[in-house]
């Protein structure tokens, strides 16, 4: 088993996949091993058809202590963060512009690539969602968290801005006011302020348990309507009024009246558990 290999395992049963994060020993810092598991588990759900729900959690004491402290004393020696790659040395001007999976650069993509996988994500948060574990968090459809866990958009703290893809969504969940406090001071709150706060979902004492429960009640929908809710909330934040009801209704012209619509329909009838195609 490779380092990658390690750092990442997945875990499929009834149409939902689990991911988790397996560094726990380091709280799962993000050195370059984890940022290639990352995006590979990211690549390897987003082609597999059976998956209907995911769930991202890490393993030990925390679920991401953001990157790891090697790659700061990198930077202080002039390299770029999570790179192997000579050519993205910090005296090379826009190393990090260079996009290296669609839009994104690599550490970017580890969490826009959640945004990618077509079904829902849901991130289990306990111990510390600190930097770049914050901002992957901000990528899935929704953050359960334990009790007591800290969050910090982080960067400010070592002279960064966070640029692992997590801005396009922050002011949506947070508010542009409050997104902007907690970028500037990279103050550490709890999970139960972040729920006040909209940057989590739901609070509960055990969120890998609970993540679970619904990403199993989310695989007994209709494996289309998932991928399809998906595609529509995707785009809904960069789409204008008329665009959302257009896509509404194209996606809903493409499950009325087919198989696994009608299986949905009838399963509620007969009040038995549906099987879906």
């Amino acid at each position: 088993m490779s380092d990658t290999e390690q750092r990442v395992i997945i875990d499929i049963q009834d149409h939902v996949a689990h991911v988790k994060l397996n560094r726990p020993d380091k709280m799962n810092a993000l050195d370059d091993a984890m940022f290639e598991g990352i995006i590979a588990a990211g690549e390897q759900l987003k082609e597999d058809k059976t998956i209907r729900a995911v769930v991202l959690s890490g393993e030990g004491r925390a679920f991401c202590a953001g990157l790891d402290m090697g790659n700061f004393a990198g930077m202080a020696n002039g390299n770029s963060s999570a790179s192997k790659d000579p050519a993205e040395k910090s005296d090379i001007p826009g190393r990090l512009e260079k996009r290296t999976h669609g839009l994104a650069n690599r550490p970017q993509f580890s969490s826009w690539v959640w945004r990618e996988v077509p079904v829902p994500v849901i991130v289990a948060m306990h111990g510390v969602a600190y930097g770049g574990g914050c901002q992957i968090s901000v990528g899935a459809d929704m953050r359960y968290a334990a009790p007591g866990t800290k969050i910090s958009i982080m960067e400010m703290k070592w002279g960064l801005v966070p640029d692992m893809g997590a801005t396009p969504f922050l002011q949506k969940l947070l508010g542009d006011d409050v997104a902007r406090e907690l970028t500037y001071t990279n103050r550490v709150i709890l999970a139960e302020e972040a729920k006040e706060l909209g940057l989590v979902t739901r609070v509960v004492d055990d969120p890998i348990a609970e993540a679970l429960k619904v990403a199993a009640e989310i695989a007994q929908k209709n494996p289309e309507a998932i991928r399809a809710s998906k595609r529509i909330l995707n785009n809904a934040p960069f789409q204008s009024a008329a665009d959302i009801l257009l896509a509404e209704s194209r996606e809903q012209d493409k499950l009325i009246g087919f198989p696994n619509q009608v299986e949905a329909i009838m399963a509620n009838l007969e009040k038995r558990a549906p099987v879906f195609k």
